[in-house]
């Protein structure tokens, strides 16, 4: 098919064209897609009321999106090689807001699931093409700043979107959460102007790796939460159909040359065990508060509100400590962080309100540390031509490890059921503490390789 080809990276000294403007705007755009996730979180406990569902099942709307999600990141990433970005962002904006617009007439479950998904189809364009972005006409000096800015968008948008969401739900009916996604059509324009021009070039998209890639992943979550052998037969075959196929292709959706590096690898891991913990807390906090406490949406809302908000307040703070010392000391920070508050969970999570609270506040911060520094980390041990599919990878991964971890947790609490809330929620959190340990093990023998590389 025919493309674009991208002009060539600016020099460190260079400042790049309206650069402050088109990273407010695109964290804004950024803000308004991921509240898209968390406003949904808060509603789920009404979604499942009203269409008599399981835990596990409505899990989906989430998990379901997350996967979609996931693949629509590696999808834009991957044609960002040859298609500009404007156009990409004219794509996806425009399939989100269509998707929107399905989702706030949608009167029966698998409609609702339909537009979620859809949704996410549309939403992956802003996230899998903004860190890209930065990593391609951001300066490395200024880099981490950048994408802080970006990830601070994500981190307000995990905690204003409860508060919105709430209050959308208990006055206006869950339906009306799409009308507040639809607003990103407005960002279009904008971003258009600020964005770098882009020159036309062949290139080629590798639809039936793309499909194979979506099949084995969702195969893989569709196991988890159903244990059925049939589906892992089926997704054990997939998969290696989908590795032969790459190995054979000459431009594949998922290039092995990244998946044979074995530090790149590792930062897979570290990534995707952040987000598998920050979207099960998004999934299983409101649940706690709705079903423990008796909280309502409104109220939920505020009790993780602040959360966000010290997040946004510390993104700044946390690119400049990037730029300044590196990855490595914000990447040991964030995993402590997130060890520390899922502990903190496990043990007094059904006690109070607001220890749900405060520990979130440690949970954000470290979310919003380790997802920059891992971003930008990537951005950093990757050649430029790399830089496209290996953040599309990266983001891949994440959201895969943000739909497992609410997958997982819905069957936790599906399994559960006759156990009391403090063991049910004590067993899921001491859990996911060992998630933690081990993505701590895991950049210890990155951290160890990566000193050895450096040239002395």
């Amino acid at each position: 098919m025919s493309s674009i080809s991208l002009s060539s990276p600016r020099s460190e000294s260079e400042v790049p064209i309206k650069e402050n403007k088109l990273i407010f705007i695109w964290s804004f755009t950024t803000l308004l897609v991921v509240m898209n996730t968390t406003m949904f979180n808060v509603a789920l406990p009404f979604i499942l009321n009203d269409f008599t569902l399981s835990s596990s099942t409505a899990s989906w709307l989430v998990s379901g999106y997350s996967i979609m999600f996931a693949l629509s990141t590696l999808t834009f990433g991957r044609l960002s090689d040859f298609i500009p970005i404007s156009r990409l962002l004219l794509y996806g904006i425009s399939i989100l807001t269509i998707a929107s617009l399905i989702g706030f007439f949608s009167t029966h479950f698998l409609l609702l699931l339909g537009a979620r998904i859809l949704q996410a189809a549309g939403a992956g364009s802003v996230m899998g093409l903004g860190m890209i972005m930065a990593g391609r006409y951001i300066p490395l000096s200024r880099r981490g700043k950048a994408m802080a800015i970006i990830a601070s968008g994500a981190s307000l948008a995990f905690g204003l979107g409860p508060v919105i969401g709430g209050v959308i739900t208990q006055y206006l009916g869950w339906n009306y959460l799409f009308a507040v996604t639809s607003i990103s059509v407005l960002c279009i324009p904008f971003l258009i102007k600020l964005l770098p021009k882009e020159n036309i070039k062949k290139g080629h998209f590798d639809l039936i790796g793309a499909i194979l890639t979506g099949l084995s992943v969702t195969g893989l979550l569709l196991f988890l939460s159903t244990f059925s052998y049939g589906i892992l037969l089926g997704t054990v075959i997939l998969f290696a159909i989908w590795w032969k196929y790459l190995k054979r292709t000459e431009e594949p959706f998922i290039q092995p040359t990244l998946l044979r590096n074995k530090q790149y690898r590792k930062m897979l891991l570290i990534g995707s065990s952040a987000f598998f913990i920050n979207f099960s807390n998004l999934f299983l906090m409101p649940i706690i508060l709705a079903t423990v406490f008796g909280i309502g949406p409104v109220e939920v809302g505020i009790i993780i509100f602040p959360g966000a908000i010290i997040a946004v307040i510390a993104g700044p703070f946390i690119g400049r400590l990037i730029d300044r010392y590196g990855n490595a000391p914000l990447i040991t920070l964030g995993l402590l962080f997130l060890l520390s508050a899922t502990i903190i969970f496990a043990l007094y999570s059904t006690i109070s309100p607001y220890f749900i609270l405060s520990t979130y506040m440690f949970a954000s911060i470290g979310f919003t540390a380790l997802s920059t520094s891992i971003s930008n980390e990537v951005t950093r041990i990757l050649p430029m031509n790399l830089i496209g599919s290996g953040v599309g990878i990266v983001q891949l991964m994440q959201f895969f490890g943000g739909g497992l971890g609410v997958t997982v947790s819905g069957l936790l609490l599906t399994v559960q059921e006759s156990s009391s809330a403090e063991m049910i929620y004590r067993n899921i959190y001491g859990s996911f503490s060992f998630v933690i340990l081990m993505a701590f093990v895991i950049y210890g023998l990155y951290y160890r390789k990566a000193k050895v590389m450096q040239p002395s």
